[in-house]
């Protein structure tokens, strides 16, 4: 343990040579942190618009479409890679802090330091890690940058793009976190599916829909059907085409508000635990035991899980080298794929896939003949969506198991935060032992609760459908992010207007 402790700190000297955004010296005015965060969303949406320079766009392929929310990027731009290799280092360092693999207390001053020094490193580290594979398969230069700098040369092009541009959005995070409120990551996922939401529900660009062009958002689509069809045509086509037919029908939006609603009810629901403090007679406080106590970090590490699989899967099955391993190389029962496509079309990469919408699953159930694909039969179709589910809520709760467990989360964990804190439960003996025991009456079931809420929700969002394609997981995020920066916005207005809160809420 030592000498993994004392490798960290022979790191540290190098990792604290790169760029990094300076903590302020004293407490930042609440204006000023909105205009940081203001300033950083607006940075970050030109970012997305922003294409990679020399890429061929014709032939590229996005192998996480279906994750694309919860990485917070854009295909194709600067921000392809988006929060993925923020996301792979942080945690990859937090899970070995929890799992006592590196020995850092996160309380020490010194630790703590070292602790977001080397993270800096380790995201360079991803980075690369995952840009290489991308560019060597499915991001190709294009025909122009080839003649100019040759192949590799303008694959090296694309690589040091998008490392520039990931570790730009790294120092954005950090911005965020020193001189703004919340979490920089959250931010970005929030303002992506939100602008997904948006556009998905008030688009009205034309789109192609059959032998005719509608609105692409649900609302001008809605509009426009009801001001341009007659009574007949509504009741032969019409209100089947609007509630069921892509892009984004009205059932979609109606899954979107109904999943809103039910996330900001459960954010809001918790058991609260009485204490008291062992010296100050009279001063007492209570534990809350959030509904969603592993908040959505399973759901996050299911889809990541679910994404790894899926590209795996069409590498398999689609690279040239990789097709020619025997047993699993072009192997459809691991995942068939169409040309051109990143889903699955068919073998296990299929029955692990999202279903987008009632028009993929319950549709080609009920009328096959119709809304069947000719690939899949009404079984296979129930298999796919009892498989998907299944999957999501029994590895939701596995992961918040995990999870809850390498945090500091959990009963004995807690304990020893409120007995270090002062306070104690009244009626009960001043140890942690005791505490502990309370504790497992209520956190491990309500770990696997949170768990299996967040991963059947998640399930439930994609199965019906979300506008915008914002993905059940993106929304969840959403919701929950939004909640999170309300109240921090409000614990920062409370500091503004009583200097001597910021020292109970941990500020400056």
């Amino acid at each position: 343990m030592e000498e993994t402790q004392s490798l960290l700190y022979k790191i540290k000297p190098l990792s604290d040579r790169l760029p990094s955004v300076k903590r302020p010296e004293g407490h930042v005015h609440f204006r000023t942190k909105m205009m940081w965060v203001i300033v950083i969303l607006v940075l970050y949406f030109v970012m997305t618009n922003v294409y990679l320079y020399g890429l061929d766009r014709e032939t590229m392929l996005d192998m996480f479409a279906q994750y694309r929310t919860i990485m917070a990027g854009a295909s194709g731009s600067l921000l392809q890679l988006g929060i993925g290799p923020i996301v792979t280092a942080s945690i990859i360092m937090q899970l070995f802090v929890g799992a006592k693999i590196i020995k850092l207390d996160l309380g020490k001053r010194e630790d703590k330091a070292c602790y977001q020094s080397v993270l800096k490193l380790l995201v360079i580290v991803m980075i690369i890690f995952e840009a290489i594979p991308q560019v060597a398969g499915y991001l190709s230069p294009s025909a122009g940058l080839t003649s100019a700098i040759g192949p590799v040369g303008g694959r090296l092009i694309l690589i040091l793009q998008l490392f520039i541009g990931s570790y730009i959005i790294f120092m954005m995070d950090e911005v965020v976190s020193k001189w703004g409120i919340g979490s920089g990551i959250s931010l970005f996922i929030a303002a992506g599916v939100a602008q997904q939401l948006f556009t998905g529900t008030f688009n009205w660009e034309m789109v192609s829909m059959g032998s005719t062009s509608v609105p692409g958002g649900t609302i001008p689509r809605a509009l426009y059907y009801v001001f341009t069809l007659t009574p007949e045509q509504m009741s032969s086509y019409g209100y089947e085409s609007l509630f069921l037919g892509s892009p984004n029908p009205v059932i979609a939006l109606i899954g979107t508000l109904v999943i809103f609603f039910i996330v900001a009810y459960l954010e809001s629901t918790r058991i609260e635990l009485p204490l008291s403090h062992g010296n100050a007679r009279g001063a007492r406080g209570r534990y809350p035991i959030k509904l969603l106590y592993a908040s959505n970090i399973p759901v996050i590490l299911m889809s990541a899980l679910l994404a790894i699989i899926s590209m795996v899967a069409l590498l398999l099955y689609s690279n040239p080298t990789l097709r020619g391993i025997p047993f699993i190389g072009g192997n459809g029962a691991i995942g068939y794929f169409l040309e051109g496509s990143t889903t699955a079309a068919g073998g296990l990469a299929w029955y692990l896939s999202a279903p987008t919408g009632l028009t993929s699953w319950l549709m080609p159930i009920l009328d096959p003949a119709t809304y069947g694909d000719g690939l899949h039969g009404p079984l296979q179709h129930i298999a796919h969506v009892l498989v998907y589910f299944t999957v999501m809520v029994m590895g939701s709760i596995l992961f918040a198991k995990f999870w809850v467990e390498t945090t500091n989360l959990g009963p004995e964990a807690v304990a020893k935060q409120i007995q270090k804190s002062g306070m104690q439960m009244p009626g009960f003996r001043r140890d942690p032992r005791v505490l502990k025991r309370v504790l497992e009456r209520y956190i491990p079931t309500i770990t696997v609760m949170s768990g299996a809420i967040v991963g059947a929700l998640a399930a439930f969002a994609d199965m019906v459908g979300t506008t915008g394609n914002a993905s059940g997981t993106g929304v969840l995020l959403t919701v929950g992010i939004i909640i999170h920066f309300y109240e921090a916005m409000g614990r920062e207005q409370m500091m503004e207007m009583n200097p001597m809160m910021r020292g109970f809420f941990g500020g400056e």
